[in-house]
């Protein structure tokens, strides 16, 4: 059972997934087909380890873990954090610690991993998210949303030319660095 804000990256993965779905059947159509090849959101609850052969089918070139994560900062804050660091993320409730599970994945499918931590203001057992991290979760599944309907479905590339989904995780600033801009 998830505590409070722990549930935040199950949130954004549900929010993400009901936006995608919205877009692709909206007026009937699908609407995002293109993207559907590129994108899988999987929500890994308290043992994302359990989803591990779905992601080496799917092969991703990216995978981004969204996490609460205690950083020491304002409750809400989102924060990109370095692979090493996840080990001294403290509050996990996961089975596997998010580093050992960054480092099998990477030597498994060879992809570019983030991890995405959103600072909590509460674990309470049976807690709802805090105010503060549901807006982050938007804001969070909002980017992700905005970031992927962006992708040039033929090249898999922003509009200028730049790699779309390989450059996702330069977009979202590492633990430490101001919110909004790159670290």
């Amino acid at each position: 059972m998830l505590r409070g804000d722990d549930a935040a990256g199950v949130v954004v993965a549900r929010v993400l997934e009901a936006r995608l779905c919205d877009r692709r059947t909206r007026g009937g159509r699908p609407a995002r087909r293109a993207l559907q090849p590129m994108v899988l959101v999987i929500d890994g609850g308290p043992a994302p380890e359990n989803h591990t052969a779905t992601l080496r089918r799917f092969a991703p070139d990216v995978v981004l873990l969204v996490d609460s994560a205690e950083m020491g900062v304002r409750p809400g804050s989102v924060r990109r954090l370095r692979q090493e660091a996840a080990s001294g993320v403290t509050a996990s409730t996961h089975t596997l610690p998010l580093s050992v599970l960054s480092a099998y994945l990477v030597r498994e499918t060879n992809c570019v991993l983030t991890l995405l931590g959103i600072q909590p203001a509460g674990n309470g057992l049976g807690d709802p998210l805090s105010p503060v991290v549901a807006r982050a979760v938007e804001r969070v599944a909002r980017s992700l949303d905005r970031t992927l309907t962006r992708v040039d479905r033929a090249t898999d590339r922003f509009p200028g030319g730049r790699p779309a989904l390989r450059s996702l995780p330069a977009t979202i600033p590492e633990r430490g660095a101001p919110s909004g801009r790159p670290g």
